[in-house]
């Protein structure tokens, strides 16, 4: 029989001890606050200490420049080139005066119309107010992630050492931490759904259901150390309703999901997801779709009626951009969450980059390299605003309703409200696009005059 040394024995006991205060440390600090959602402050404190550092760095490292003569901050506004509020026919008059003399009188073609079309082509080439949605936002200030701004070229030996002994915080202690919570938190929703939907159903099924769902939301939300402030909460979703919201993250689901109930809505996945999917389902109606069901929008909008007409089942979370934009801005909602007629309620959640970049750009991370960038930040940090519910009016159709409750979450989280659809994130641009400026263009030549074809 292998026998310990004396030093390996002190080893083992200092590693069991470890273990223990650990553990000990996770529930009484952490996961017993998580199941009673209380909070003993110490989040706020560690977002405070982080900003003064923040500051400091920042400072340190506008004075070196400073000495140096070097510029730090490279000139950045929303749009790089001036554009003036204007229409497609008073941009060509002007053209057209500004060339030949010649106003719009006559409905007919000339050549310097081009010129229009070749300087719009270019503006959208230059400054592109979609893609840059799908990239990460340039913070003005060191967060000790990264060089966030692209003059960030001078750091002195402190802030060096500082940025080394961050690098060990993060990895060393915050990251295993972050871990041990998530998978305590996937592992106690797995387990409790699981055990949950042997209920019968009735009230004490669906009280234990909404508990453990939100018991583990609120585990999985310490894992990302989130700090989130909730506003009006008076407005938050109700049963029977659609709640919509902004999507910038995977993790915007546990944020909201922390602070109330709701039933998901998604494709069917496999593997873990599909775990986990399995067991939520037994517990709470969520509505999960085969990939062969998610395109039949008539199959998606039934299942959707039903599910917000009975008044017993919990608000059903859609994020209508249909993919994730960069927290800057809200693209195009799809209409499908729009037709079937339920009260809406409008949800906008804006992050704060300077702690940790929540954006997941799919396009250049996978799922565990985009988890593994989040759990190794400094902390997500972000406000939650539950806007008044609204309905759809008798004059409205789907798309117009849908631009109305996306513009409110837009002025509320402070984001530039745009017309593009987010599919633009991965193909390229429809061809109805094209044909609505060619239209535009052929309407303006035409006028009121019958088709010259027709006559």
């Amino acid at each position: 029989m292998f026998l310990l040394l004396p030093f390996d024995s002190l080893v083992v006991n200092l590693l069991g001890i470890s273990i223990t205060v650990l553990f000990t440390l996770l529930l009484v600090f952490i996961i017993v606050p998580a199941i009673f959602g209380v909070s003993f402050g110490i989040r706020k404190v560690y977002m405070k200490t982080l900003l003064k550092i923040f500051q400091w760095a920042t400072l340190r490292i506008e004075r070196g420049a400073k000495e140096k003569n070097h510029p730090l901050y490279k000139p950045y506004v929303n749009g790089i080139i001036a554009k003036e509020p204007t229409s497609l026919e008073e941009e060509i008059k002007e053209i057209r005066r500004s060339g030949s003399g010649k106003a719009l009188d006559t409905p007919e073609f000339e050549l310097s119309d081009i010129f229009y079309f070749c300087r719009k082509g270019i503006e959208t080439i230059m400054d592109d107010e979609v893609t840059k949605r799908f990239s990460a936002e340039e913070l003005e200030s060191w967060n000790l992630l990264s060089r966030t701004n692209y003059n960030f070229q001078y750091i002195s030996l402190r802030l060096t050492v500082l940025w080394g002994l961050g690098v060990l915080i993060r990895y060393c202690f915050l990251l295993p931490l972050r871990i041990a919570l998530a998978f305590t938190g996937i592992s106690l929703l797995v387990t409790g759904t699981t055990v949950v939907g042997y209920l019968p159903n009735g009230r004490c099924k669906e009280f234990l259901s909404k508990h453990v769902h939100l018991m583990c939301y609120r585990i999985c939300v310490r894992a990302l150390t989130a700090i989130i402030t909730y506003h009006d909460r008076e407005n938050r979703p109700r049963n029977g309703g659609i709640c919509v919201a902004n999507h910038t993250s995977p993790i915007d689901v546990i944020i909201l999901a922390s602070d109330g109930y709701y039933a998901m809505v998604g494709q069917i996945h496999g593997g873990l997801m599909g775990v986990i999917q399995r067991a939520m389902v037994k517990a709470c109606p969520h509505v999960w779709f085969e990939r062969s069901e998610v395109k039949d929008r008539h199959l998606v909008a039934k299942r959707l009626t039903e599910h917000v007409q009975d008044k017993s089942k919990l608000p059903i979370l859609i994020f209508p951009e249909g993919t994730c934009i960069n927290n800057t801005s809200v693209m195009m909602f799809k209409k499908g969450s729009f037709e079937i007629g339920a009260t809406v309620y409008p949800v906008a959640i804006k992050y704060d980059p300077q702690f940790g970049d929540a954006f997941w750009n799919s396009s250049k991370y996978g799922m565990v390299t985009y988890l593994l960038r989040m759990m190794s930040s400094w902390a997500i940090v972000c406000s939650v605003w539950y806007l008044p519910p609204m309905t759809r009016q008798p004059e409205e159709d789907a798309v117009q309703f849908a631009n109305r409750v996306k513009s409110a979450i837009a002025r509320q989280g402070g984001l530039v409200d745009l017309l593009w659809d987010g599919g633009l994130k991965r193909e390229k641009v429809k061809d109805t696009f094209k044909e609505e400026q060619q239209k535009l263009y052929s309407k303006m030549i035409v006028g009121n005059h019958e088709d010259r074809s027709r006559s």
